[in-house]
């Protein structure tokens, strides 16, 4: 039990001695700078129970737990709040248990069941944009805290290869393409794919404009402009199973998932299993007529299905159109259904999504709760905010977006430029320089994103990002660098070993908040796991850098002359930089040995 478990179980006890009274829970926070004491209770909330003085509460709680609990070293009360003082070998102690566990933090012993986490899950008609990659290592992210947190998961995308913006792209290839392809160009598959998106939409306002000028109306223009015809003639081919259609769009979707690939390499995140809508957008439909039988749908004059959610404050959703044909929450029940049918484990399912289908999935876990599925009251929608540019939004039609692989690249070369003007780096070659940048520059933008609670919007800045000062991925990789340097001088200094908590240390008030720290770890990724919010690790992490850094500031660590402190000081900043680089490996984030 941790020291705030081992306070509420005694202040309950002490509540019911006191005055009878059965207190249900006790509200703890971190003592104030200007106080003195480790912890705080806070007496206030207990007055709804007991009736008196929060001052007299206080001082007679604090006077039971200083005689009752051998890890309270003393206490004074201020106002409404009991701060504790925990004794000096608690704290030892503490830092014992943790010094002796290899992975600290991340729970080895794995719970029964799965849960399934799909992200990315982008259109093979063009590559992938800043808006993916917060997606992806939003996604990446919950994946690993809640491994680390016990469950086993399965990572996964639906990727949407099929629909009319996939025939766009290859109407224009067929038209302007002149058998271009990745090898004869020497760009990425995604990126020529992704152009002939763009040059099919220049070409259909060009039609649209022409239709304009002859007196037809905007509306008419956009349903009769002969490309789109053309593409939707294509799509109804391709449903067709048309060998022509076909084989281009296994061509062209072939470009495209090896530039995909490329990009997952290069961001670093993966994949245990892939669906494809071109094989799912029929799934569901048996699904609807068994609910029709049992009640859950009902059919309209017109033949078309509908769901009615009214009574639990949405409205009437359609599930199956009247000529027959699925729509897009036909196929996400359907898939949900084959996922499970697929990994029989799986009793949970995190859907990380933009916040524009917050509707959309609200609908989806309702339906499938009606229709009788146990593991539907276990599934989410982490949904998350877009991500802005300081020069506005982005436009996958006007061939406006942050290309991924391009803010990557600027990124290293960010990271570049900032070590170059910092010139820390004269003794390393040109291979570890190129590794180094691109560890900082990736650092540093999948901190800056993975520091903001998901549903929150994030206005992105390159520049900022990329800054070894403040909240940010440089700043915490700098600072696990330079504690393996502290490390790498400390084998000439002491002799490394296990710490043992037979030492009688007298912590230093900045040894004792480290240890604090590291005591929150475990609970920390237990709660950004049931949060769904790799912002609770990443700014934990940066608190835990701040602290050290205060530390390194005000206490002499090789400087030290007591070998058995010095030993100890070097042994504590190990298990500091164990605990970042942990932390930041469920980031996605790498830590590099010297910077």
């Amino acid at each position: 039990m941790n020291i705030e478990q081992v306070l509420s179980s005694k202040v309950k006890e002490a509540i019911k001695e006191l005055y009878e009274v059965e207190l249900p829970t006790v509200e703890f926070q971190p003592t104030r700078k200007d106080f003195e004491g480790d912890i705080t209770i806070v007496i206030f909330p207990m007055l709804r129970y007991i009736k008196g003085n929060p001052e007299k509460i206080g001082s007679a709680l604090g006077e039971y737990l200083l005689k009752e609990l051998g890890e309270v070293a003393q206490f004074n009360v201020i106002k409404g709040f009991l701060n504790l003082s925990i004794q000096n070998d608690y704290y030892l102690d503490a830092f014992a248990a943790i010094s002796a566990e290899e992975h600290y933090g991340i729970k080895q012993q794995k719970d029964e069941g799965a849960v399934m986490v799909e992200y990315s899950s982008p259109n093979t008609n063009k590559p992938l944009h800043l808006g993916h990659i917060r997606n992806n290592l939003l996604g990446y992210s919950v994946a690993e805290i809640l491994k680390a947190s016990g469950k086993n998961v399965y990572k996964t995308q639906i990727i949407n290869d099929r629909g009319i913006h996939i025939c766009k792209s290859m109407l224009a290839w067929k038209l302007f393409g002149n058998d271009e392809t990745p090898a004869s160009t020497g760009l990425k598959g995604d990126k020529l794919v992704g152009n002939y998106y763009v040059a099919f939409d220049k070409a259909y306002k060009k039609e649209i404009s022409e239709l304009l000028a002859k007196g037809m109306s905007k509306e008419e223009a956009e349903q009769e402009a002969p490309l789109l015809k053309e593409a939707q003639e294509m799509l109804r081919q391709w449903e067709a199973g048309d060998p022509g259609v076909v084989s281009l769009w296994e061509t062209m979707n072939a470009w495209v998932y090896e530039g995909f690939k490329e990009t997952y390499n290069n961001l670093g995140v993966n994949f245990d299993t892939l669906y494809y809508e071109s094989n799912t957008y029929l799934l569901g439909k048996d699904v609807v007529e068994e609910g029709l039988q049992s009640g859950v749908f009902f059919k309209k004059d017109d033949g078309s299905v509908w769901i009615d959610l009214t009574d639990e404050g949405l409205d009437e959703k359609i599930v199956l159109r009247s000529d027959g044909t699925a729509v897009y929450m036909t196929q996400d029940i359907g898939t949900a259904i084959q996922r499970v049918r697929d990994f029989p484990d799986i009793n949970g399912m995190v859907y990380t999504v933009g916040n524009e289908q917050d509707y959309h999935f609200k609908v989806l876990f309702l339906i499938l709760k009606k229709l009788g599925y146990s593991w539907a009251e276990h599934l989410y929608h982490l949904s998350y905010g877009m991500v802005d540019l300081p020069s506005g939004k982005m436009k996958s039609r006007e061939g406006t977006v942050v290309d991924a692989d391009d803010l990557i690249s600027e990124m290293t070369q960010t990271a570049a430029n900032i070590s170059r003007e910092l010139g820390k780096l004269d003794d390393y070659t040109e291979a570890e320089k190129a590794t180094l940048y691109k560890i900082i520059g990736l650092g540093a933008l999948k901190y800056y994103i993975l520091k903001v609670d998901p549903k929150k919007r994030i206005l992105f800045d390159p520049e900022e990002s990329v800054d070894f000062q403040g909240n940010t991925g440089p700043f915490i990789q700098y600072t696990y660098a330079r504690i393996q340097s502290i490390l790498r001088k400390a084998e000439d200094v002491v002799e490394l070993k296990k710490f043992n908590n037979k030492q009688k240390i007298e912590l230093h008030s900045k040894e004792r908040e480290l240890i604090k720290l590291l005591l929150a770890f475990p609970d920390t990724i237990v709660q950004a796991a049931s949060q769904y919010s790799p912002a609770l690790m990443a700014n934990y992490t940066y608190d835990l850098v701040r602290e050290f850094n205060s530390f390194y500031q005000q206490v002499s660590i090789l400087g030290e002359e007591d070998v058995q402190i010095r030993s100890f000081r070097v042994l504590l900043s190990e298990k500091i930089a164990a605990v970042i680089k942990t932390s930041f490996g469920l980031l996605g984030i790498e830590v590099p040995e010297r910077m």
